[in-house]
């Protein structure tokens, strides 16, 4: 019997992915040799600038910029992380709480303009509070993974260095977005009111959770190794649909094309409101290439 076909892979280790690294999910096809990297979002830029792994975790935001600017990678529909958004948005209570409805014409601090959890954030604010995109000054200090992409002239890029928390206790912003990294204690407080219950109503609504994260892979990659690659993307569904039976509410597995189709019709929708993406994308471009795949093409 052949031996499987070892593909270079970077996961966050979640209660999704610890199977497929401590060999509980594994296949005769494809034996995946995980790198670790912490945060796990530090390996974007290396993926979509310079196909630095084989099959990669990539912010969904990241994985759209990549495929408008043309970059070789392919994505796969599998969804590795997903999580309510709108309690990520907080002010500094020493400075006076702030409302959804007072930040048109302020300053609102975020890793990244493309950073996914933002992306959510201000979809949210759109949806709920009817605030453009560009009604808001956004403050952020780094760059997207995809270098070719350029942020929007509503963006600002300050020179003093400081982080998130510095600027929001000094005043430098009235409000931040976080994502894993919510700062703790009670001077930190959501702006949007009954963020979890909007957030529960909204899956309800939608039929999903919002996405953070999806896996592409190399298209040099799929074209050399296809069926390694199909293998691979087998044991991510597999994956996802376990974890997902195992999940209590309204989450469901979005593996498989026809369930991402309406999820990725909403994002990018959404990104186009805020200048995220240089054009309109088709499901066919974003899907296309993998669907050729796990149909036994060349994408």
């Amino acid at each position: 019997m052949s031996q499987p076909v070892h593909l270079r892979a970077v996961l966050k280790t979640t209660a999704m992915t610890a199977p497929l690294k401590d060999g509980t999910l594994r296949s005769d096809r494809v034996a995946l040799d995980f790198t670790e990297v912490e945060p796990i979002h530090k390996a974007f830029a290396p993926m979509v600038r310079e196909a630095a792994f084989d099959i990669s975790e990539l912010a969904i935001v990241t994985a759209l910029q990549a495929i408008a600017f043309e970059r070789p990678v392919v994505l796969l529909p599998v969804v590795v992380a997903s999580r309510y958004q709108r309690g990520c948005l907080v002010s500094y209570r020493p400075h006076g709480e702030v409302r959804p409805e007072q930040l048109r014409g302020k300053r609102v601090g975020v890793r990244s303009y493309t950073q996914t959890t933002g992306m959510w954030v201000r979809a949210h604010l759109v949806e709920d509070y009817g605030l453009a995109t560009p009604d808001i000054h956004w403050v952020t200090h780094d760059p997207a993974h995809v270098e070719q992409y350029r942020d929007p002239p509503f963006v600002e890029h300050p020179a003093h260095g400081k982080g998130l928390l510095a600027m929001l206790h000094d005043g430098d912003i009235d409000a931040a977005i976080f994502g894993n990294d919510l700062p703790p204690g009670d001077d930190y407080v959501p702006v949007i009111d009954h963020a979890s219950a909007k957030d529960l109503a909204w899956a309800q609504q939608h039929g999903f959770v919002p996405i953070n994260h999806v896996v592409a892979a190399s298209a040099e990659t799929c074209r050399r190794e296809p069926a390694a690659v199909r293998a691979a993307y087998g044991l991510l569904s597999q994956a996802e649909r376990q974890q997902a039976a195992a999940t209590a509410g309204p989450r469901k597995t979005l593996s498989g094309l026809d369930a991402l189709s309406g999820p990725l019709a909403w994002i990018i929708d959404a990104c186009l409101e805020q200048a995220l993406l240089p054009r309109k994308l088709s499901l066919d471009e974003v899907l296309g290439p993998a669907h050729a795949l796990l149909e036994g093409e060349t994408p």
